[in-house]
């Protein structure tokens, strides 16, 4: 397959096998859980038990390698277990560096299950260079990034803290979740290793749960995650594979459109007198515009958050005049999602107590906007 392909054909090509069998046009589910073994004791399908490989694994790691530009995936059942399992790489002694504003649940996972075993934790805001450079230490292991963040959208600079993880070998990774490699493939700016909820725009349409890494290189650092992804099983079924395979087709159009759709609201929400600020990097007014203006070339991502005048409970009742945006955790659906972020984090969350967090959907954009308005009033 050439790579020379644009990437909506890639994301079709990539996730498409043939039933010589039947011959089938869809990709078939494999649900086997074992698989034939000859009298040799050898494996001609190169199957031996689904905990250690599927068909529908294969073929869902193997597209998501070629649509980040890496060499290697390891698909999980779960964002959280995928970033779980590259921490699990982390050594007695070594330092975890966080975004101050990072997911809240990396966060507590981290805190909860490696903080407590040896492993040093800090967080430093991302987008401040200077800080990072102080921030990183001689037994960094790992920077991890989110850009943009969740749920303040700041921007990382990608390439340049690369190089600064690199010089004390540490690897960077990058929760790439948010712009999906339709917008972002932080592999081409340096990055190690990249992440992804598959449970979001990969599979985009709330219905499955997913997790995934990509791997710049392959070495000893995928020959770990591999062992772990055997060895703890905490993999996707075949049909949460073939569900997210089936998302990735459309993913590129959906991406598009519903970033569309949000460049549009950011900018009428942003007028509003009603409204404190708008997070979005695809503003002019976001202090991180030309990062993301650089990293994100084809747009800045369906994902916008909204700091309403007042507090916590105006923003709240806010949500529950909003018609057409269904107040619910998670993103990257066809259909707007909003919720208040305080509210789920905890009161330790860096998270403003007046921010509400939008998935913008493919809803008629116009429709969108007036459902704003009338919110608002």
């Amino acid at each position: 397959m050439s790579k020379q392909l644009k990437f909506e054909t890639l994301a079709i090509q990539s996730t498409q096998t043939s039933d010589t069998v039947t011959g089938a046009v869809t990709t078939p589910i494999n649900l086997s859980t074992t698989f034939k073994r000859e009298v040799d004791g050898s494996y001609k399908s190169g199957y031996v038990y689904t905990r250690i490989e599927n068909p529908n694994r294969r073929l869902l790691e193997d597209s998501l390698t070629l649509l980040e530009k890496g060499t290697v995936g390891f698909a999980f059942s779960s964002g959280m277990a995928a970033i779980t399992a590259l921490f699990n790489t982390l050594k007695l002694g070594d330092h975890l560096l966080l975004p101050h504003d990072v997911y809240y649940s990396t966060k507590a996972m981290a805190e909860d299950l490696f903080g407590t075993k040896g492993i040093e934790i800090s967080t430093v805001v991302m987008s401040d260079l200077k800080a990072v450079k102080k921030a990183i230490r001689k037994n960094t292991a790992i920077v991890w990034l989110e850009t943009p963040s969740n749920p303040q959208l700041n921007v990382s600079d990608i390439a340049k803290i690369s190089k600064l993880a690199h010089k004390v070998g540490a690897i960077c990774a990058v929760d790439n979740t948010w712009p999906s490699p339709v917008l972002q493939r932080p592999i081409e700016y340096g990055a190690d290793v990249v992440m992804h909820s598959t449970a979001k725009y990969l599979g985009g349409h709330s219905d499955v749960l997913g997790g995934c890494l990509v791997l710049k290189d392959k070495g000893k650092l995928a020959e770990e995650i591999k062992s772990i992804q055997t060895l703890t099983g905490g993999v996707p079924s075949p049909f949460e594979c073939w569900l997210v395979t089936r998302g990735i087709k459309t993913l590129h159009l959906r991406v598009m459109q519903q970033t569309k759709n949000a460049a549009k609201l950011a900018r009428f929400l942003e007028k509003h007198p009603k409204i404190e600020r708008v997070n979005y990097p695809g503003l002019k007014s976001h202090p991180h515009h030309k990062i993301a203006k650089k990293q994100m070339k084809e747009g800045f991502g369906a994902m916008l958050s909204v700091q309403v005048k007042g507090n916590a409970k105006n923003a709240m009742k806010l949500t529950g005049r909003l018609k057409l945006f269904t107040t619910a955790t998670s993103l990257g659906g066809v259909g707007s999602l909003v919720e208040h972020r305080k509210s789920i984090e905890g009161t330790d969350s860096p998270t403003p107590d007046n921010l509400l967090r939008v998935s913008v959907g493919l809803e008629n954009v116009g429709d969108l906007i007036l459902d704003w308005e009338q919110a608002l009033g």
